[in-house]
């Protein structure tokens, strides 16, 4: 006989969606791979497709990181006023003037930074360095559209931002290939500009709508946006890493190796791909039990997830290291050994179980040693990738080992802490630990 749910547990609404957010996440990867498969093929090779492949994870690491907690944050207020009866409109105008000064202040700092950024990160080319604006600029809204669609509770509508997003890049890629384009630039604002058809779609539907409510201070959209901000940039900074980190590293003839990486980088992701299609389903559970203070349920929830998480990363990292280069091989026609595909894989688990003990700590109100501990993460990754080697790949390769296991060390003292200080979560917590995703398509 199930338990009837508590105030709190109708105040924390992402279960009913779990599946449709599941599915569209493993759309939003196959879709990647996919991209990378295609766009490198029609524009001829590695030389060619490596802007491409730097303005990727740079896209990733920036707009991700800026505009996770805005969706975060939105989806929390409009959940809480949901719950209330109260209409979200004044909400949905103050984030939405935050993310615009956000973007404003971020494209100013680039605009400044452009022939540094230019030169340095883009080998000169000036049209990436607009495609670069244009994508962050047009992440801002599709977070934005994501946190709604979670905090009003459509989640169908949630689930199709977030795969619509890699189907119309392929769509687009392909579609590109066929004319017989081979400048990179089209491929490029094909990047930039796939997250916009999804909000203008989900717009037209009506599902971005919402009621007049009461204002919105600034204290109600902002709780805990400065710790979110700074995890989220840090965790989106370090999950992008390693390929942007390879393309500011590698001299002028080793643009193949920069998108050869760029390829184990995704290929070792596979499994964190799937495990937030899994977590969907998980973490909501978890999420439950922590709005009923149902500790010691909690932990033995939690165990399980980490076991998961464990199995997952040692299989995810003998595949890499035993049938990874035939794998790659095959598929991208990319050669990289067994040990650099094992050292990706492995720092991908390790980020995987730092992720899911973040989000723990986040459920439990720790927003600011979530924040702290991806922070120490970044420290580690630069001083273990300056320190450690003069090889490419290799000082990359342990800068994101140590800078996982930094993390995943500082969020399970944290959790610790938390566990034991009794602390209780709060519906507005449970709701940041659930949307807390940094893994982008």
């Amino acid at each position: 006989m199930s338990t009837p749910a508590t105030p709190a547990l109708r105040r924390v609404p992402l279960p009913e969606g779990t599946l449709p957010v599941g599915a569209a996440l493993l759309v939003a990867g196959f879709a990647t791979y996919a991209f990378f498969k295609v766009g490198e093929v029609a524009l001829g090779g590695e030389d060619a497709f490596k802007p491409i492949v730097a303005l990727w994870f740079a896209t990733f690491a920036l707009a991700a990181g800026f505009f996770l907690p805005l969706e975060q944050e939105m989806g929390r207020a409009l959940s809480h006023r949901r719950a209330q009866g109260e209409g979200g409109l004044p909400v949905v105008r103050r984030i939405a003037v935050l993310g615009a000064a956000i973007t404003a202040a971020v494209l100013l700092v680039l605009a400044i930074a452009s022939p540094t950024v230019t030169k340095e990160y883009f080998d000169g080319d000036w049209w990436m360095l607009a495609a670069f604006a244009t994508a962050f600029a047009a992440y801002a809204p599709a977070h934005l559209a994501r946190g709604i669609c979670a905090g009003m509770g459509r989640f169908r509508s949630y689930a199709f931002v977030i795969g619509s997003d890699g189907v119309i890049r392929i769509v687009a890629c392909v579609a590109l290939a066929a004319l017989g384009v081979s400048n990179p630039a089209p491929y490029a604002f094909a990047v930039a500009l796939s997250p916009l058809v999804a909000v203008v779609v989900v717009s037209l539907r009506g599902d971005l709508a919402t009621e007049p409510g009461p204002e919105a201070p600034m204290s109600e959209v902002t709780q805990n946006l400065g710790w979110l901000l700074i995890g989220s940039v840090c965790a989106a900074a370090l999950l992008n890493a390693g390929p942007v980190t390879a393309n500011l590293l590698a001299s002028d003839d080793e643009a193949k190796l920069v998108v050869w990486f760029g390829f184990g980088v995704l290929l070792a992701r596979i499994p964190l791909f799937l495990f937030q299609a899994v977590q969907a389903a998980l973490l909501p559970r978890l999420s439950r039990l922590a709005a009923r203070n149902e500790l010691a349920e909690f932990r033995d929830g939690l165990r399980k997830l980490m076991l998961l998480v464990g199995a997952v990363g040692v299989i995810g990292t003998i595949g890499a290291f035993v049938i990874g280069p035939f794998a790659i091989d095959a598929v991208y026609n990319a050669t990289l050994s067994g040990r650099t595909l094992a050292m990706l894989a492995a720092s991908s688990a390790v980020y995987m179980a730092g992720l899911a003990t973040a989000q723990a700590v986040i459920a439990l109100q720790g927003h600011a040693f979530v924040a702290a501990g991806w922070v120490i993460a970044v420290v580690t990754f630069v001083l273990g990738t300056w320190l450690s080697s003069d090889l490419l790949f290799r000082r990359i390769e342990i800068g994101l080992l140590l800078s996982s296991i930094a993390a995943l060390a500082c969020f399970g003292v944290a959790l610790r802490h938390q566990l034991r200080a009794g602390v209780a979560p709060t519906p507005d917590s449970v709701m940041d630990a659930i949307t807390d995703m940094p893994v982008e398509s």
